[in-house]
């Protein structure tokens, strides 16, 4: 069987599909607001400002369901809010817990 160039079509879905996922980019996001202030003790409401802040950022312009699902995933798979635990530490934290997103 003589194998064929792919189609424009076919690298531009191979492109897309190799993308971060908008929940994985918006954990990213929070990961480096975080790390603008990485010796800091992390609390919930810095959490869930930065979270709110990389959610305007990535998916204020996407329709309300994807931005809905985006962000149930994310939820879904923050880490455990530590006791004492730094901006920093948690970010690094975080970016792990994008992957699998």
């Amino acid at each position: 069987m003589e194998r064929t160039q792919p189609t424009p079509t076919d690298v531009a879905l191979r492109r897309l599909l190799e993308q971060p996922t908008y929940a994985a980019q918006t954990a990213t996001v929070t990961a480096r607001l975080l790390e603008m202030d990485p010796a800091a003790e992390l609390t919930r409401t810095v959490l869930e400002r930065g979270i709110d802040i990389a959610a305007d950022t990535v998916l204020g312009t996407l329709p309300g369901v994807v931005s809905r699902e985006s962000l149930a995933a994310l939820y879904a798979t923050l880490p455990p809010l530590a006791v004492s635990i730094t901006r920093g530490e948690y970010a690094i934290r975080l970016r792990a817990a994008a992957r699998s997103l």
